[in-house]
């Protein structure tokens, strides 16, 4: 195992580790927010409730 850290630096590795976990954290949070059902700001949209029944025609 010590032998990769010859091939790479840890630092620089490292970085890129925390780099790509962020942006996978953000990508996952941002379409969880797209979504109706796990979307925690602005909660689930509600139908839009249809108003009385239209009267019936020729009256």
């Amino acid at each position: 195992m010590w032998r990769i850290w010859l091939i790479f630096d840890p630092r620089r590795a490292l970085v890129a580790l925390f780099i790509f976990l962020f942006t996978l954290a953000l990508l996952i949070h941002f379409i969880l927010l797209s979504t109706d059902r796990y979307n925690w700001l602005d909660g689930p949209h509600k139908k839009a409730v249809a108003a009385a029944p239209a009267a019936p025609a020729g009256t």
